[in-house]
């Protein structure tokens, strides 16, 4: 592994969403990018604490907060926040702390008023946030694509992958993949009809999170169009989520949100799959259109390209990949902004 340039030690606090566990395995992509840097800023020698839900794996201290008990409703989501507040305090307390870098959708719930230097990854789109979060004091805002940070004021660190660990024989099975959580604007149900209209087998891969909608959207639309040859497979864990990407014939994104970034699109073009996806948000950005995949506009447009999948070379995938999502790419910018903040803020 690549070490990235230490340059003096941090004690660097980072701040997950309060719902879910950090980790390799995790479902949602704020949680995969923070357990990713995190881990490459305790192999350059910073000090790492995390505040997580329990179950989460980490390479520093973690520090646990109660996981969502059943559905998640606004009572819990208020409560898992109160219980964020009272950890970050607790380890202000104990600990002294260089910088603090937020997650969560819902990080100004939690913004302590500590006057450390703090950075905020918008992992969203910017319109899912409050207003209020451009005001927050002594809060810097971290955009994850130049899609999403148009036209406002805020940092831009692009996300990464460890791109090391993805296979990439070359060797596929034929089948269509979805990967990603199950809910309406993942258009999962659109993946699905595409591998209908083109007779094709489909795995579909995510978690399907305790919120109401998104149970409904699972049993309304999704479950009525699965089969003996369009499969739901459920949450995959790492491993098993590799071995997906690297053996399907493409990797669907559907999408029908303003996508800031798209990690499966990294991890699928890491392992040599080309992607077909809908020119949403900022995957024009990750997806080099007839290079790497294909971005479309409509359902229709989206069974056509996956016919002429098999024209994308897999190697110029791998190789897209590798000059551009790397992990150590993405501590490095983001030591250096952690590094600028800091400065900045112990010259005020």
């Amino acid at each position: 592994m690549e070490k990235v340039s230490c340059r003096g030690e941090m004690n660097i606090l980072s701040v997950a969403f309060p719902l879910f566990p950090v980790g390799a395995d995790a479902g949602g992509g704020a949680e995969q990018i923070l357990y990713l840097l995190e881990r490459e800023l305790v192999h350059a020698g910073h000090h790492s604490i995390v505040i997580a839900a329990r179950g989460s794996q980490v390479s520093g201290c973690l520090v646990e907060t109660p996981p969502a008990p059943g559905k998640i409703t606004d009572e819990v989501q208020n409560w898992a926040r109160s219980e964020h507040r009272k950890a970050i305090e607790t380890a202000l307390n104990k600990r002294h702390i260089d910088f603090i870098h937020f997650h969560g959708l819902d990080f100004y719930e939690y913004v302590p008023a500590a006057p450390i230097p703090k950075l905020a990854t918008l992992h969203l789109p910017v319109e899912w946030y409050p207003k209020s979060i451009f005001d927050l004091p002594n809060v810097e805002l971290n955009f994850v694509s130049k899609t999403q940070a148009a036209k406002l004021a805020g940092r831009v660190v692009c996300n990464g992958i460890d791109v090391t660990h993805y296979e990439h024989d070359f060797r596929k099975e034929g089948y269509l993949l979805v990967l990603s959580r199950i809910c309406p604007e993942k258009g999962t149900d659109i993946g699905l009809r595409v591998a209908h209209r083109l007779n094709l087998p489909m795995t579909i891969a995510g978690p399907v999170h305790a919120f109401e909608a998104h149970q409904r959207y699972f049993v309304e639309q999704v479950q009525p169009l699965l089969d003996a040859k369009r499969r739901y497979t459920g949450p995959a864990e790492f491993e098993t989520k590799k071995h997906l990407l690297g053996k399907a014939r493409c990797l669907l994104i559907p999408s029908l949100a303003p996508e800031t970034s798209s990690l499966v699109a990294m991890e699928a073009m890491a392992a040599g799959t080309p992607v077909v996806a809908f020119r949403s948000g900022a995957l024009p950005e990750v997806v080099e259109d007839g290079v790497t995949g294909f971005l479309v506009n409509t359902e229709e447009e989206m069974a056509e390209a996956v016919r002429h999948v098999d024209l994308i070379s897999p190697k110029a995938c791998r190789d897209w990949a590798q000059a551009r999502f790397t992990t150590h790419r993405m501590t490095a910018d983001y030591l250096a902004l952690y590094r600028e903040l800091t400065l900045a803020g112990a010259s005020q």
